[in-house]
């Protein structure tokens, strides 16, 4: 069972550090963000919850290192952040 996300809505926070990471690493999100689109737990995102003070938050992988912080509604999403691991601190 796929869930499609119909509206994307970026987090200032987001948005930052986003443009912080190096022109791989965004190719890689912006690749995996079109895949999240089309299906948020596909089996490459790696989407998981997340539990203790993110509790409510998901998370999806770009790559080994970094994941995407994001809320889920219905049929839209908040992308709240994106990081390595530090992210969960």
């Amino acid at each position: 069972m796929t869930q499609k996300i119909d509206h994307v809505l970026y987090h200032p926070n987001f948005k930052a550090a986003f443009r912080s990471l190096s022109p791989a690493i965004q190719e890689k999100a912006l690749a995996k963000e079109a895949l999240f689109r089309e299906d948020v737990f596909h089996p490459l995102l790696r989407t998981h919850k997340l539990k203790g003070r993110l509790t409510g938050f998901y998370a999806f992988s770009v790559d080994a290192k970094y994941r995407i912080l994001f809320q889920l509604f219905r049929k839209s999403a908040i992308l709240l952040d994106v990081d390595d691991h530090d992210l969960y601190r």
